[in-house]
C-alpha cells in the first residue's frame, strides 16, 4: 500500500543574513527546526507557510520573498507518509527579537506547545543540524546573500 502524500510547507525566515530557527522547549529531543506546517485542503501553499510561521513565531510582518522550491520527503519512521515540501524564504517586517518563546495554539485543539526562537548565521555549521530533512534547500539561500 502507498504511503499517504501530504502537502507540507517550509519557511526560511530570513533576517540580516540569519535563519530563524528553533527548539521544543520541553521536547529537545525534537531537534533543531524551521517553522513549518500542513496545508489546509482550502488554502494555497502561499497563505499556509505564511500562516503556519505567524503560528509558530508570533512574529507579525511576515512577508513572502521567493519561493525557493518543491520536494518530497519520506519522513519515516516518524510517520507513514510522504512530504510534499513547499519551501518559501519570508522576510521579517520590521527587526525581531534576537530569542524568544513562543507558545503555538494549534487551534485550540491541543496543549500550547513552547517553541524557543534564535538566529543563526546562514553560514553557521549548527544549520547541519536541521532535522527530517528541512535544510534540503539552505543553499538557496546562501547563493543570494
Amino acid at each position: 500500500m502507498a504511503k499517504p502524500v501530504i502537502r507540507k510547507v517550509l519557511a526560511y525566515v530570513v533576517w540580516d543574513g540569519r535563519l530563524l530557527v528553533f527548539r521544543h522547549r520541553d521536547h529537545p529531543d525534537a531537534g533543531l527546526q524551521v517553522p513549518a506546517g500542513t496545508v489546509r485542503d482550502t488554502e494555497s501553499v502561499e497563505v499556509a507557510v505564511l500562516r503556519e510561521a505567524q503560528e509558530e513565531t508570533g512574529l507579525p510582518g511576515l512577508a513572502i520573498r521567493r519561493f525557493l522550491g518543491r520536494y518530497e520527503f519520506d519522513i519515516a519512521p516518524y510517520r507513514d507518509e510522504i512530504q510534499d515540501r513547499f519551501v518559501f524564504q519570508l522576510d521579517v517586517g520590521q527587526e525581531p527579537p534576537k530569542e524568544w518563546v513562543h507558545h503555538e495554539l494549534h487551534d485550540g485543539l491541543q496543549p500550547p506547545t513552547a517553541f524557543c526562537f534564535y538566529w543563526l548565521p546562514l553560514d553557521d555549521p549548527e544549520l547541519d543540524e536541521l532535522v527530517v530533512g528541512q535544510g534540503a534547500l539552505l543553499s538557496q539561500l546562501q547563493s543570494e546573500e
